[in-house]
């Protein structure tokens, strides 16, 4: 029996050209304020303050020397890059493994438990009782305080526990029957089976680390132990000084440095962004199919 190929009709073509501008200029529009602060941290100050739309002026990267020159930062980029990484490994690896350890039907108050992980993402202490038990653990002016307190993530335990839900019984079944206990059950098949939701919670927790700059303004007062985060703070609260000082520093020598307060901030807001949105095109492929598999029931 031949099947008629159906054409789609002009209007189903044109309503597709359409989709696809509408979504090209929709991706340029959440792309330009990006563009835009990049451009004009390495613009003329006096060429910018007047207005730059596409291409930047008189180009020159004296804003990023200026805050690479101040010392702290570089140091504070390395913490920040070796919490995050740590932080994501952990925080992945521990909330999956409780997510999976609430989808065993023998677990004593399994109902409860996931009851109380669910409660605990809508009911919080505050912050004067978080900065007392953070200071009573010892994890004040310390590194584990960036690791510990987020190693196990309500939100992410439903989203690996809605995907492991969907892994068939079988696959565990066979692996027993060889001997296997929990823990092999998990490292060899549950877990490698889960890569999308894991890459999906991965982006979440690697995201939200490197943008965490709270507990390092209560509880951190090292030097060698502050992020990029609150560095970078500080530098936007004195971009002013900043730019005085660079000003000052080549005063006389007939060198002309182009730097202001707000180009100092933009470059300022570029380092701080541009290494996290560079993980995301790594994970991307299994972004979408983590996030959907994960959240279709709870």
């Amino acid at each position: 029996m031949m099947v008629r190929k159906q054409h789609s009709s002009i209007w189903e073509r044109l309503f597709d050209q359409f989709n696809y501008v509408f979504m090209t200029l929709f991706t340029l529009v959440c792309m330009y304020p990006f563009y835009y602060v990049f451009i004009y941290s390495i613009s003329d100050p006096r060429t910018a303050a007047r207005g730059i739309y596409f291409f930047p002026t008189k180009i020159s990267f004296d804003s990023y020397i200026n805050i690479l020159a101040l010392g702290t930062v570089p140091q504070a980029f390395v913490v920040s890059v070796v919490k995050t990484v740590l932080f994501t490994m952990i925080c992945v690896y521990f909330s999956s493994m409780f997510a999976y350890l609430l989808t065993k039907r023998e677990m004593l108050y399994r109902k409860v438990v996931y009851r109380f992980v669910i409660s605990s993402m809508y009911l919080s202490a505050g912050l004067i009782p978080w900065f007392i038990t953070m200071k009573t653990y010892g994890l004040q002016d310390n590194f584990l305080l960036y690791i510990i307190p987020g190693a196990i993530n309500a939100f992410y335990i439903i989203l690996v526990k809605t995907y492991i839900e969907q892994i068939p019984d079988s696959l565990e079944e066979s692996a027993q029957i060889d001997g296997a206990g929990f823990m092999a059950l998990f490292n060899k098949i549950i877990f490698p089976l889960s890569k999308p939701i894991v890459a999906t919670v991965a982006v979440y927790a690697a995201v939200g680390c490197w943008n965490t700059w709270m507990d390092n303004y209560f509880l951190v007062h090292k030097p060698g132990l502050q992020t990029i985060q609150i560095i970078l703070f500080n530098y936007l609260n004195d971009s002013k000084a900043i730019a005085e000082n660079a000003a000052r520093q080549t005063a006389g020598s007939g060198l002309e440095v182009q730097v202001s307060e707000e180009t100092i901030k933009m470059a300022i807001t570029m380092i701080s962004v541009l290494p996290i949105m560079m993980v995301y095109p790594f994970l991307q492929k299994h972004f979408i199919k983590g996030i959907m598999l994960g959240a279709v029931k709870g």
